[in-house]
């Protein structure tokens, strides 16, 4: 059989590109080709834009509650195909079947968010500012927006389109080359819960679509997950086009373990966080910072729970880590840990040379931990795969100005029993998300995400209210009228009300 070819959605209807050139998706467990994805022509981007400029202006007046019934129709062809979409992210992802049910779970909940949208979209009035003078705000949608999701997260991060159409705008999506087919099965279910011909549009294709999309003159703002170089790249190109951009990148999240961590009773955490989803998303724990009188008792156990993990195929219900992404990906892996060896770092753990029975063609990489030094690449750089690294710290201040001092600003997590640990650490780390004996301290969907530093470029963070703002903007407007029962003059100071 033959992989499917897969199309771009353009104002409504399902096209199969002209080009001549496409790229192939594969199932990492297997390396089997799956799919053919085209990389759009100029043209047809720009064809996808007129048709969501064209569906604009009916889906602005759409009513709100009506907006609304439709993303709660959304959530439910969601909720219902929930099985669907997880078998589609596990073959082309590579995420348990388990995992990728959890992404789906905090998927849909920002659908959930943005049907709130009668009551995010409310404006404000301030009767009488002025002698006879209303002032209010309203909040309007803009126009076409772009939302250019990474591999990692296949329904999440396509999922941010909710709260953009909500608000009454119209949205282009490019999934990631990898991993596109969640998201065109996730359009097909928002078509069917009556969203208006172009107000989602699919647009399939290499970086060329993201520079068309981000300057396009048609087009009023960009929402980016992917790397901090690209994200800064992204960020520069269309905020210089005079649009709207928040631009979400990298991570090197640190975890830090205290001398009062209930270390039995934070290891599986710990361990999750550093490993799950083959490490492969940004709130995963990178470096892990362990005071050095609890050093030698919490890497003995934290070696044992890391060696349990059953590298298999993901659809296979025992199996608790996949592969990665790419054989790109994989290699890269593999070259870091060479290298780090190669410096004379100690290897705790030694992922490289994994195999699976049935699998020999899938991308595979075990759980790797690297005594490094503080200054070495593979501590200091985001390497996002389960490539680990792990060093002794003299306390509470040397931990936060070793976090301090990376150019990301994502994550930071402290293990402790003490308040006053937990509080001060909380103060003075510079990132974007805090966690307190929580290793993935990823926000839900009525909460903003977003890092600092190189991990995130622009002011409106997304999801939730954040994301409101960010796909809104308010109008303000200031009236008085005149006749019969306008107030001509000031109220006398003295007067008290009563007649």
């Amino acid at each position: 059989m033959s992989p499917r070819k897969l199309q771009n959605l353009c104002a409504g209807k399902w096209v199969t590109s002209a080009t001549t050139e496409y790229s192939n998706v594969y199932n990492p467990a297997t390396g089997e080709v799956i799919a053919e994805h085209p990389l759009s022509t100029q043209s047809e981007i720009d064809q996808i834009i007129a048709g969501a400029v064209e569906a604009f202006g009916p889906w602005k007046r759409t009513p709100v509650p009506t907006r609304s019934a439709i993303m709660f129709r959304y959530r439910h062809l969601l909720t219902s195909h929930s099985d669907e979409l997880a078998a589609i992210i596990t073959m082309e992802n590579g995420k348990t079947n388990e995992e990728a049910k959890g992404e789906l779970l905090r998927a849909i909940q920002y659908v959930e968010h943005a049907a709130a949208v009668p009551e995010t979209m409310k404006g404000s009035v301030t009767e009488n500012i002025g002698t006879g003078v209303d002032i209010e705000f309203i909040r309007e949608p803009l126009g076409v927006f772009a939302v250019i999701a990474p591999f990692n997260f296949p329904a999440m991060i396509p999922l941010y389109f909710a709260w953009a159409v909500a608000t009454g705008n119209t949205v282009i999506l490019k999934p990631s080359e990898l991993c596109p087919l969640t998201a065109i099965r996730m359009a097909e279910l928002a078509e069917e819960a009556g969203l208006l011909k172009g107000v989602l549009s699919i647009a399939l294709g290499d970086k060329t679509v993201v520079e068309r999309l981000g300057t396009h003159p048609d087009m009023v703002g960009l929402s980016f997950v992917g790397s901090s170089e690209i994200a800064g790249i992204v960020y520069k190109l269309v905020t210089g086009a005079g649009k709207r951009c928040q631009a979400q990148g990298g991570a090197k999240n640190h975890l830090v373990v205290t001398d009062t961590a209930a270390i039995d009773a934070c290891m599986p955490n710990i361990v999750s966080s550093m490993y799950g989803n083959a490490s492969q998303r940004c709130f995963a724990g990178s470096n892990i910072l362990v005071y050095e009188q609890v050093y030698d008792e919490f890497l003995e156990k934290l070696l044992r729970l890391s060696r349990e993990f059953r590298i298999g195929n993901p659809t296979d219900p025992s199996t608790t880590l996949g592969p990665v992404i790419s054989a790109s990906a994989r290699d890269k892996f593999i070259s870091a840990i060479n290298a780090a060896e190669k410096s004379g770092t100690k290897l705790l753990l030694d992922g490289r040379g994994v195999t699976v029975k049935g699998c020999e063609g899938g991308y595979w990489v075990g759980p790797t931990l690297i005594e490094s030094d503080l200054s070495a690449p593979e501590f200091r750089n985001e390497l996002f795969g389960p490539v680990r690294c792990i060093a002794k710290v003299s306390g509470l201040n040397e931990a936060i100005e070793i976090i301090n001092s990376s150019n990301y600003g994502h994550t930071a997590v402290v293990y402790t029993e003490s308040g006053g640990v937990a509080r001060e650490f909380r103060q003075r780390v510079d990132v974007g998300q805090v966690g307190v004996n929580v290793g993935t301290p990823a926000p839900i969907a009525f909460y903003p995400v977003g890092g600092r530093k190189s991990s995130f470029y622009g002011d409106l963070r997304g999801r939730a209210n954040d994301a409101v703002d960010f796909y809104t903007d308010k109008k303000i407007i200031v009236s008085t009228w005149h006749g019969d029962l306008v107030q001509s003059k000031p109220v006398d100071p003295a007067f008290t009300g009563k007649v």
